[in-house]
């Protein structure tokens, strides 16, 4: 079976057009609890028991939406609960980043079912999209049939404004420069029919969080993403809030003041591309941050110094926010292994006990749990989110 067979058969989920308030109201309970009875969704999204029994019933024909193993209490029958079928629905997920690429298969749960991945000195468009075409071909090939019907769509996480990146990544400006005229709908197009979502890495690492993340019992927090350079997004209500530009919690951006007074960025002072540049100085190969399985333990004696500036920034930044949102928390992830992301998050905290907070309520500051695949996972939700959860902000916008 040829790339171009497969390419054709893709799509198969949007014939059902796009689903009703109610539906996806339902569906977004599920997602966000786990299995419910008819009888408990109908109380809790204040609808009649038999309106809700006909669209889990019709959920349940579409293959959105399975039964669970029956609950049984002390008195009359037992309650069957309806759940989200892992196969009801897949979608593909491409992070963008400094030194790779990480393309992967997302099911309606959460679970990463396959992934690819590319590394290069730094990212060019058509090394990228040719990535895309034949992961995409690839990993398709891996699913049954009834799987590749059900692929709904593409999302990218890319760094905003890569073609500004030479700036940071040390490379020269007109490798870069091509991203800024780049139509990420008419580059997928020439090899998928399937629709394309496209939003800012950082805030897709934050819809993976908000989704698949471990709960904290917050509605209302910062996020920040520690990778190569750091990001952030922003969960507001409990929704991820994505702003009219689609640049809501730019939060590497914000302002940090330099020993000699200098104005400088968050991720000037607070990115792991600064502990390559650490390694870079000491004649330690700096992809040894990158190997998988990833472990930074032989290289303590670098990453600790770096722990205590980022942790130390983080701590500055985490108020600074509170001081515009009266957020509940602050949650930091990172693409970095678990150990490192625990250690940077006690460091925050214990800065933050000694910095002034008069006016402030200082944040809890936790640990995020996705970890480095949240960028590729936010992504994939994108398709996911837009087509089928009750979302006001999807986070990724459709081309």
């Amino acid at each position: 079976m040829d790339g171009g067979e497969i390419t054709e058969r893709l799509g198969g989920v949007n014939q059902s057009g796009v689903r009703d308030h109610n539906e996806r109201l339902l569906m977004s309970m599920l997602q966000r609890s786990g299995g419910m009875a008819g009888s408990d969704m109908a109380r809790r999204a204040g609808l009649s028991p038999q309106t809700v029994s006909v669209i889990l019933r019709k959920l349940e024909k579409d293959g959105l939406l399975q039964r669970g193993e029956p609950v049984r209490g002390r008195v009359g029958k037992p309650s069957i609960p309806m759940q989200l079928n892992p196969d009801g629905i897949f979608a593909f997920g491409l992070k963008i980043g400094r030194r790779s690429a990480d393309l992967l298969v997302l099911d309606f749960v959460g679970n990463v079912r396959d992934q690819l991945k590319k590394t290069y000195d730094y990212p060019l468009p058509e090394e990228i999209f040719e990535f895309l075409r034949s992961g995409t071909q690839k990993l398709a090939r891996r699913l049954s049939p009834d799987q590749r019907k059900r692929l709904c769509g593409i999302g990218i996480a890319t760094p905003f404004e890569l073609w500004k990146w030479h700036k940071l990544a040390g490379t020269p400006a007109e490798s870069f420069r091509s991203w800024k005229d780049v139509d990420f709908r008419k580059s997928v197009a020439e090899f998928s029919p399937l629709p394309v979502y496209v939003g800012n890495d950082a805030t897709a690492a934050c819809r993976a969080e908000h989704l698949y993340g471990s709960d904290k019992g917050l509605r209302d927090y910062a996020y920040f993403f520690v990778g190569s350079f750091v990001g952030g997004g922003i969960v507001l209500n409990d929704t991820v809030f994505q702003g009219s530009q689609g640049n809501a919690g730019a939060l590497g951006a914000m302002r940090s003041t330099g020993p000699l007074g200098e104005s400088r960025q968050l991720i000037d002072v607070a990115s792991i591309h600064l502990l390559e540049s650490r390694l870079a100085d000491a004649g330690v190969r700096q992809g040894a941050l990158w190997d998988e399985p990833q472990d930074w333990a032989p290289l303590a004696r670098y990453v600790d110094p770096w722990l205590g500036q980022t942790a130390q920034e983080l701590s500055k930044a985490a108020l600074s926010v509170c001081a515009v949102i009266d957020f509940q928390g602050v949650v930091i992830d990172g693409a970095f292994p678990e150990p490192v992301r625990l250690e940077l998050v006690e460091r925050v905290n214990r800065y933050l006990a000694s910095q002034d907070t008069r006016g402030l309520i200082a944040p809890v500051v936790a640990a995020g749990s996705v970890g480095a695949n949240a960028r590729g996972i936010g992504a994939a939700s994108g398709p996911i989110s837009s087509q089928l959860l009750l979302d006001k902000n999807a986070g990724l916008s459709v081309f």
